[in-house]
């Protein structure tokens, strides 16, 4: 028997047990599906929150305190800043900014909001690749004077000016005092990472002086966070080992002495999230592997019931010439076909399931892979084939016989 002949066959015995072959390719079809849907949303959430790490600034470097080696004290100032600035000390920098973070209650009238007020300076802005949508950004005049101004976020603008309300030129309260409303940032949206719609930004010395008393060890306005911006994406590598020398000794850290900061760069928070991410889109493939596990072994019971149902047929057949070879290509073709089968219906409803996901939430777009379909399609393929050649081998192997005698 041929291997067309095969599958004539063994598309003839599917279509005369409809109910039981759609049964048994469910295990198939959920398998395939849960698959594909999974890695697609896994990959959606990883491309997402890399376009927004890659969106909070361009060649971006952060620079924080260890508390564990800074004697409990902020280790950062803007002495830090300036030296990171210095193309003396620190030639693959750009520019460099740093911020004060406090969570504080900011109300209008009847509205308010417990968010993160940043002090910050004017490059802040452009370090950050953050852009104004109406009004104006903070400017080196603000950060000097002290001035009461203030930069909303789209979400907190939002929140405190509601029914349409323009938020530019009227004021909101923090702490007690007025700040007058000089412009609303664009929304970021997607995941928040970066938090900057959910931020209200006010100039870096006037955080200094009306929100945050910190210090440093010798006595400085210690800043929460510095920000460097390196030349360009060459010198990724290269700027976070020149701004830690500079540090260290400006800090008077001796040789052998652990940092009391901390340098993060882009390339290290994509690389760690990167392998956050395969791990976990293996750990759901491995989840929705178990589903077409037990869709493999449903289709093993199911053809080990039908070469019983079948004994007599497969005795007939071998009376009339059929070889052991014949018998056996015929089960592994219906139980292929039945996992194939079931595989390109779940790859449909993957699809589809996707696709409606992606438009239910719009900040993520489900990214289907043609590697994961085709991972899919082939391993459900496999499945039928493993999972059918016992049921195969045990119809082959049956005595003409003994199989006409079978009731």
């Amino acid at each position: 028997m041929d291997l067309t002949e095969g599958f004539r066959t063994a598309f003839e015995s599917l279509l005369a047990n409809k109910l039981r072959a759609a049964l048994t390719m469910l295990g198939i079809i959920i398998g395939v599906a849960a698959v594909i849907i999974l890695l697609a949303l896994g990959n959606g959430v990883s491309d997402s929150i890399q376009g927004q790490i890659q969106g909070i600034g361009s060649n971006l470097i952060t620079i924080m305190t260890n508390y564990d080696n800074s004697g409990g004290y902020p280790s950062l100032s803007m002495k830090d800043v300036e030296t990171i600035q210095d193309a003396l000390y620190v030639p693959d920098v750009k520019q460099a900014t740093a911020e004060v973070r406090s969570t504080q209650e900011v109300l209008n009238g009847r509205h308010n909001k417990r968010v993160t007020v940043s002090g910050v300076t004017a490059s802040y802005f452009g370090i950050r690749n953050l852009t104004v949508e109406s009004g104006q950004l903070l400017g080196e005049g603000d950060v000097s004077a002290e001035t009461r101004v203030a930069v909303l976020g789209a979400t907190v603008a939002a929140d405190l000016f509601p029914n349409g309300e323009f938020p530019v030129g009227r004021s909101v309260k923090i702490r007690g005092v007025q700040y007058k409303v000089v412009g609303v940032l664009e929304a970021k949206g997607g995941m928040g990472f970066g938090g900057s719609d959910e931020q209200v930004f006010i100039p870096l010395t006037t955080a200094q002086s009306r929100l945050s008393s910190l210090r440093t060890r010798t006595g400085e306005r210690a800043v929460t966070v510095v920000y460097a911006e390196a030349l360009d994406r060459s010198r990724m590598q290269s700027a976070p080992d020149q701004i830690k020398e500079a540090l260290r000794e400006l800090h008077g850290i001796a040789y052998q002495q652990e940092d009391d900061f901390t340098i993060l760069s882009q390339t290290d928070i994509l690389s760690a999230f990167g392998t956050i991410m395969t791990t976990l889109n293996l750990f759901l493939g491995a989840i929705a592997g178990i589903s077409l596990l037990v869709g493999g072994i449903g289709i093993m019971n199911i053809m080990l019931v039908s070469v019983t149902e079948r004994t007599r047929e497969i005795g007939i057949r071998k009376a009339v010439g059929a070889l052991k070879r014949d018998i056996l290509v015929q089960f592994l073709v219906e139980s292929t076909l039945l996992s194939v089968t079931g595989g390109l219906v779940g790859i449909g409803i993957g699809f589809v399931v996707s696709y409606a996901v992606g438009r239910l939430v719009p900040s993520l777009t489900p990214a289907v892979q043609l590697s994961n379909v085709l991972m899919s399609s082939g391993f459900a393929a496999a499945v039928g084939l493993v999972f059918g050649i016992y049921p195969a081998w045990r119809a082959a192997n049956l005595r003409p016989i003994e199989a006409l005698r079978y009731e």
